[in-house]
């Protein structure tokens, strides 16, 4: 995971630039604020318009406060309680976006995430067993492949990953619930699907044949280290190294840093904040985080900070979010930002 960002200056004074660095300041103070700031105004148009994510918009705004040293500007108790509203106990035992809504694997990987990071000890013990037989039953027996829910069938390499990461933060990866033995889910066929997605560049798809993309690449780079860290040889997993091509694909990643220091998630797109923690996390996992031009890329997320109401957007000048403001502050923290306001 990110390291936190050890706190130089509160309002971006303070703290020596490191590698060379633009001496722009990291805002904060203000990112922190805008973060706390939406996600208690349950009234604005912003909150009510994102009901649809909203599970995976708590985990982005609380991981990105921890992040910055500020998990306190929004109290752990009224997280907890806003993602158990969220849980379809009765239904199928996943979470939804939002109370009222269908249970799904990305907004269930999220509620896992937030109780796992406020160590909510008494909930995860309630969810276990539940969530871990949501998760089984949506992996597709033929292929190993996971559906994102009951209702549309949709596979995804994103939800092999969320089933695996949701199992691993849960302890049941390795056992079933009520401790049955054996994993609950069928890891070999789930790393089978995963690897049947893997293109000639040494990237991954959404599904096999599918165009590498940089987001795909990290949630199948991290379901294959998953296996091999938490699954492991006992589980007749091997370690990520013996999966990939890791220069191959590490020179894939690191052609994804544009001439204006960010990153994009495909050849001859625009660059994004957000691919900064596909790119870098990916990189990281394979040892690689030193491929990519540090400087540049820190200097390109500072660029698109709003410094006087908080929050980061995908380019500069553009209208924040809650999304690229945790990616933003992800990024700087896996590449040791040490600068102003740090």
């Amino acid at each position: 995971p990110p390291r936190s960002i050890a706190m130089a200056g509160e309002d971006g004074e303070g703290g020596a630039d490191q590698g060379g660095a633009s001496a722009q300041a990291l805002c904060t103070q203000a990112h922190a604020e805008y973060i706390a700031a939406f996600q208690r105004d349950k009234g604005a148009y912003e909150y009510v318009a994102s009901e649809y994510l909203r599970l995976s918009g708590i985990y982005w705004g609380t991981t990105a406060l921890r992040l910055l040293g500020k998990e306190a500007l929004l109290p752990a108790g009224e997280v907890v309680a806003d993602v158990m509203r969220c849980w379809n106990e009765a239904a199928d035992g996943g979470f939804a976006s939002a109370e009222g809504h269908d249970s799904h694997l990305l907004y269930t990987l999220s509620a896992v995430q937030v109780l796992v990071t406020h160590e909510a000890w008494p909930e995860l013990d309630r969810v276990r067993d539940p969530v871990t037989r949501y998760v089984a039953s949506l992996q597709r027996r033929e292929d190993g492949a996971f559906f994102g829910d009951r209702l549309s069938q949709e596979v995804d390499t994103r939800f092999s990953y969320c089933a695996l990461s949701c199992l691993s933060l849960l302890g049941t990866l390795g056992k079933g619930p009520d401790g049955e033995k054996g994993p609950p889910v069928d890891l070999d066929a789930a790393a089978g699907f995963v690897l049947s997605c893997q293109n000639f560049d040494g990237g991954f798809g959404a599904r096999p044949g599918d165009e590498t993309h940089a987001g795909q690449v990290f949630v199948c780079v991290g379901a294959l280290d998953i296996l091999g860290k938490a699954a492991g040889a006992a589980l007749g997993q091997p370690p990520l190294a013996e999966r990939l091509d890791a220069d191959r694909l590490g020179w894939w990643l690191c052609e994804r840093q544009t001439p204006g220091g960010g990153l994009n998630g495909r050849p001859q797109k625009l660059q994004d904040v957000c691919y900064t923690w596909w790119v870098l996390s990916s990189l990281s996992m394979m040892g690689k985080l030193h491929w990519v031009h540090r400087d540049s890329l820190v200097q390109f997320i500072l660029d698109c900070q709003d410094p006087i109401d908080g929050g980061i957007s995908d380019r500069p000048d553009d209208e924040v979010d809650i999304f690229h403001t945790f990616f933003g502050v992800a990024g700087v923290s896996l590449l040791g930002y040490g600068g102003p306001g740090a």
